[in-house]
């Protein structure tokens, strides 16, 4: 589950913060060696360990981490999650780096996790979008699945969504979906947005293995599941959030996508506490 960019997404944030170097950690004599701990302030689902991790491995690979918690787990605050060990210059210059991507992840996990929740009992299924922070698309997405949730497409190059405006630089939703088949390699899914009942015939019939249904209202949504059931599957987008998704997921449709997920995430409230010298 854990993306291969994984390293390379850690040194970019490394080389963001340190820069040419950490000049005050370089205040503290190389020699001094503390422990510190990362306590929760709040409750959470915790992610982002493996990304943790690598940004001491590659700072300093010396630094010895010992987990109390994993990925998925729940969070109660003043929570010890994990202990690390180390030259106190190495874990002064890599505490920031490694807190924002712990506190990012945990966030997008834990917001993940109450969607799932929202919709436990029905048919649907809680999808993420592209609407991710930049350069971490691979790890929010990581992130969806560990607060029990899936993923859409991770990039234009791995599906074919055609939306409103392909429609009409292609010209109708028959034309665009043809159009799809030739281009498309086997067995990839063939998704189609509409924004009104009268084009989901058109969507059924076109040969898209799922129609979009964008900023239908629930009673329409009910319609339009009728009208695609057994012939081709359904999601629903817009107006999605914790209040409206129960709702969206009782009339039927087989997925629901949500941006909220990754782009409106808050982080979760995280510290890492400093002792000088050797554990025990």
């Amino acid at each position: 589950m854990i993306p291969t960019c994984l390293r390379e997404t850690v040194t970019r944030a490394i080389a963001e913060d340190v820069g040419r170097g950490d000049l005050t950690a370089a205040l503290v004599d190389d020699r001094i060696e503390a422990v510190a701990v990362v306590i929760s302030r709040e409750a959470a689902i915790l992610c982002g360990c493996p990304w943790f991790d690598e940004v001491f491995r590659q700072i300093d690979p010396r630094v010895e981490i010992e987990w109390f918690e994993r990925d998925g787990n729940e969070l109660v605050p003043q929570q010890t999650l994990c202990r690390l060990h180390g030259r106190a210059q190495s874990l002064l210059t890599g505490e920031r780096t490694a807190l924002n991507f712990l506190q990012t992840l945990s966030g997008t996990a834990t917001i993940s996790r109450r969607y799932a929740e929202a919709i436990t009992g029905t048919h649907a299924r809680m999808l993420d979008t592209r609407k991710t922070l930049p350069g971490l698309r691979n790890a929010q997405k990581y992130a969806v699945r560990i607060g029990g949730c899936h993923n859409h497409r991770h990039g234009l190059d791995d599906g074919i969504l055609i939306k409103e405006n392909h429609i009409v630089a292609i010209g109708s939703i028959r034309a665009a979906v043809t159009a799809a088949r030739v281009l498309s390699s086997p067995g990839m899914r063939v998704e189609v947005e509409v924004e009104r009942l009268d084009q989901v015939g058109e969507a059924r019939e076109s040969g898209a293995d799922i129609v979009l249904l964008d900023n239908f209202n629930l009673e329409n949504l009910g319609r339009a599941v009728l009208l695609c059931r057994g012939k081709i599957l359904t999601e629903a987008s817009g107006n999605v959030n914790l209040t409206t998704v129960h709702a969206i997921a009782e009339t039927g449709v087989d997925f629901i996508s949500c941006g909220a997920m990754t782009k409106d995430m808050r982080a979760i409230d995280l510290s890492m506490r400093f002792t000088l010298g050797s554990p025990g």
